[in-house]
């Protein structure tokens, strides 16, 4: 078995941690870079995070998560956000690249037209959805190089967004798409992984059968 498998399969939704482990920013900084290789429609890099340490507000995550014991517990508590206005700065994502020479201005600005003609045309509705499905890719990024790095996770969507927002200040423009509670899995009582579809039940090959 390769050492992405072992990692994809020891990888679980943890539902306790050890109460006595911390967590540093120079560690959660390190997980959040690799998440940024994570694929993004245009490259916008919807994803925005919010990392919390630090008890009194842990406490107050746990209150908007329904009292949930994992949230109080874990070393950290990440709300992973979706910028629904990415591609209002598409400009800053490529700028970079036109003055370094690796786009000419004419595809610079096709790219910039690009964007706009999708997410304007498309309307409100869709940029929600690109908000929550590439904050979604980033965040699974998250939590595989957090299990290769020796954390445990476990993804949330068990909460009052809007509690959340107002505990995190967090500006209309970010949607809060899940919450990660990060930590070391106490692991004894720990239950049976669940059962998994075989490749036959979830994959069609080709067209499906009318």
């Amino acid at each position: 078995m390769s050492h992405f498998d072992e990692l994809v399969k020891s990888r679980r939704s943890a539902m306790k941690f050890q109460t006595d482990v911390e967590i540093s920013q120079s560690e959660l900084s390190e997980l959040f870079r690799m998440a940024s290789y994570a694929p993004s429609c245009f490259n916008l890099q919807h994803a925005h995070y919010a990392a919390v340490t630090d008890p009194e507000n842990k406490q107050l995550l746990k209150e908007a998560a329904f009292g949930q014991y994992k949230v109080g517990t874990a070393s950290a508590v990440i709300v992973v956000l979706g910028d629904l206005d990415a591609y209002k700065k598409a400009d800053q994502i490529y700028g970079g690249m036109r003055s370094l020479g690796m786009l000419n201005g004419v595809e610079y600005d096709m790219l910039i037209q690009n964007v706009n003609n999708l997410y304007v045309s498309r309307g409100k509705e869709f940029c929600h959805d690109e908000a929550i499905r590439n904050a979604s890719l980033s965040a699974m990024l998250f939590m595989l190089n957090a299990k290769d790095k020796g954390w445990d996770t476990c993804p949330m969507i068990g909460f009052d967004p809007e509690t959340v927002r107002k505990v995190l200040n967090i500006p209309d423009h970010l949607l809060p798409v899940m919450m990660i509670a990060l930590g070391k899995e106490d692991t004894s009582q720990q239950r049976p992984r669940g059962y998994r579809k075989p490749v036959a039940e979830f994959v069609t090959f080709g067209k499906f059968n009318s």
